[in-house]
């Protein structure tokens, strides 16, 4: 049997090189943590400056407090700290640092330089650190504050440096957690010089839509809306991006817990859920949420980097967020998200964030004003077609029941539409040629329907395209989600034969009460077979099977995602003729319904367009 090598302590130089692998990943992560030293000191201006992508030099200096020569040495001594005392301190930790690693573990892989003047000293004293090791110390000349010196990062350690990336690479790190610690606070001043050339001066007490003008394009900018809400002494605030400037990555959504970057799955999962309907599931929103919330309710000593925390009451936080990112995104006229299509309104307490005057016009889609313009059978389940739409509004008026549209069949389905050339402008006028017809009381005009898809509508100058699908699609969600588990089902003749493998057996048994609630129908014949008896009036038995199968592959989750696969399956479709009076009837529910701007995959629905637009579009300005 082989003997165990016997157990001893490890010498100091390893100790400070394993904590440095916990805590300096790279240069962005040498600037983050003296950034935040110098914050905690009370600095109002931080200068940084990076060579060779913080391999070959980081220098940070500050205008803080300072550091006593006496204290020089303690400070790049492991755990030694200023800034807790005991283990109460760790439950309401306010400093960015506190565990008294950051100083000697960045030591212990390069040439290190520090050089302070305390309040009221003097003059400054400097200390030099190699490889861990007091090199040298005494005094130094320096105004005020503390300036580092990190030379020749990871030198003694070649592997750790051969994990780095490019230059190029390393100086956007850089930069990108000097941007995300100066959001955090607008009152210091902040500049970043790499390789000679300053990249970017902030100066002091700057409004949040100032700073990130200086990071984020205008066009991003222009989208975003403030929002402040506050929860049970949790309070959310910052700045929201419209729906219509989403991106592909998620490298805009910036999170901060009591002023401290973070990375969060919980906050992340809030600003998703705010968004849910509005963005397709690959798209990431632009976002900077502060987070503020009593110290001793959160826990900032989970991660060695201080990336990660963790909350006492997590349904509170959820909740905060979710609100407060939702308060973004609502317009209280009832209109388009701000930004979403074109340069949006702004009221007061958003023209921090407004890219330029606005046009003086309601660009908004306000919906008819006062319950009665509302259809007073709005959640029934029969305005699930709009054929029923039509005879209900005509007993309603005692006018004659308007008889069926052959292009317009109650399911909505394509087995049902007549042949079709395809979309065209130059066809004979039919159901959907262009003809205005007024939506009373609201300020639209309809002026027809363009490739069988979108209807077009004009506001005083401005002209609308809405994609009738998407639309619909929106209309029956908001139907099925007020009417709620009706469960109004039409039995089958013949039951539906379901195959199933053990996982959709599974599947179905924890959606079964939510199927049941739509209008399904089910029985179990045997652990590996599925009769459906009755499916909902809206679907056809094709569409049952399809939409059954979506199911059980687990294309949805829960009873709002089921709800929205049953709307895109009933919905009308796409090169779909419509008749005069079932355009009007689609157009007045949906400006009665909430969230009408975005179909419920979060496709838009509706695009607009000014004059001064449309003179760009033909280049006449």
């Amino acid at each position: 049997m082989t003997a165990l090598p016997e157990i001893r302590v490890l010498p100091p130089g390893l100790k400070n090189q394993i904590a440095a692998g916990e805590v300096v990943e790279r240069p962005a992560s040498v600037v983050k943590e003296l950034v935040e030293n110098a914050l905690d000191a009370g600095a109002t201006r931080v200068d940084v400056t990076i060579e060779q992508g913080g391999r070959a030099l980081m220098v940070v200096q500050d205008n803080g407090a300072g550091i006593p020569a006496d204290q020089l040495e303690l400070a790049v001594t492991r755990h030694a700290t200023s800034k807790i005392r005991d283990f109460h301190d760790l439950s309401a930790i306010g400093s960015f640092g506190f565990r008294g690693e950051a100083l000697p573990s960045i030591a212990s892989v390069s040439r290190f330089t520090m050089t302070s003047r305390a309040e009221g000293a003097d003059e400054a004293a400097f200390i030099e650190v190699r490889a861990g090791e007091v090199a040298g110390k005494g005094p130094a000349a320096l105004a005020s504050g503390t300036r580092v010196e990190v030379r020749d990062l990871f030198a003694a350690t070649p592997a750790r440096l051969k994990f780095l990336k490019t230059e190029s690479t390393e100086n956007r790190r850089c930069q990108d957690v000097l941007m995300r610690v100066s959001l955090a606070h607008p009152r210091v001043g902040f500049s970043l010089t790499v390789g000679g050339r300053e990249l970017f001066r902030l100066p002091p007490d700057q409004t949040l839509a100032d700073r990130l003008a200086a990071f984020w394009p205008p066009a991003v900018c222009r989208g975003l809306a403030p929002f402040d809400c506050e929860r049970d002494g949790y309070r959310a605030h910052g700045a929201a991006g419209s729906p219509g400037t989403a991106q592909g990555r998620g490298d805009r959504i910036l999170l901060y817990v009591n002023g401290r970057p973070v990375q969060d799955k919980l906050m992340l999962s809030a600003v998703r859920q705010a968004y849910k309907g509005m963005l397709l599931s690959r798209e990431y929103p632009q976002m900077v949420l502060f987070l503020d919330l009593p110290r001793d309710e959160v826990d900032v000593n989970v991660h060695p980097a201080k990336l990660e925390v963790r909350f006492l009451d997590e349904s509170r936080v959820f909740s905060a967020i979710r609100s407060g990112v939702i308060q973004a995104l609502s317009d209280p006229d009832g209109g388009l998200v701000p930004g979403c299509v074109s340069p949006a309104r702004r009221d007061a307490s958003s023209s921090a964030f407004a890219g330029g005057e606005g046009d003086g016009q309601d660009g908004g889609l306000s919906a008819p004003a006062g319950p009665a313009h509302r259809p007073a059978a709005f959640a029934d389940a029969k305005f699930s077609t709009y054929r029923a739409f039509k005879e209900d509004r005509a007993r309603a008026l005692d006018l004659p029941v308007p008889p069926p549209a052959s292009a317009f069949s109650p399911e909505g389905g394509a087995a049902h539409r007549p042949a079709d050339p395809g979309p065209s402008l130059a066809r004979e006028p039919g159901p959907g040629a262009l003809r205005p017809a007024t939506l009373a009381g609201s300020g639209y005009t309809y002026l027809g329907q363009i490739a069988d898809t979108y209807l077009v509508l004009r506001r005083g100058v401005d002209m609308l395209l809405v994609d009738q699908h998407a639309a619909h699609e929106r209309v029956l969600l908001a139907a099925m989600r007020e009417q709620r588990q009706k469960g109004d089902s039409q039995p089958l003749a013949l039951a539906l034969e379901l195959p199933l493998h053990p996982s959709e057996a599974e599947v179905l048994a924890g959606l079964r009460d939510d199927l049941r609630a739509m209008g399904f129908v089910i029985e179990m014949d045997g652990p590996a077979k599925a009769l459906v008896r009755g499916i909902p009036p809206t679907l056809e038995t094709g569409e049952a099977r399809e939409y059954l199968r979506d199911a059980l592959a687990e294309k949805a989750r829960g009873l709002d995602d089921l709800w929205t696969m049953m709307s895109c399956k009933t919905a009308i479709k796409a090169g779909q003729p419509l008749a005069v009076d079932e355009a009007l009837a689609l157009l007045e529910i949906w400006l009665a319904t909430p969230e009408r701007e975005f179909c419920p995959h979060g496709r838009p629905v509706v695009l607009r367009w000014t004059p001064s637009d449309l003179e760009k579009l033909f280049k006449r300005k």
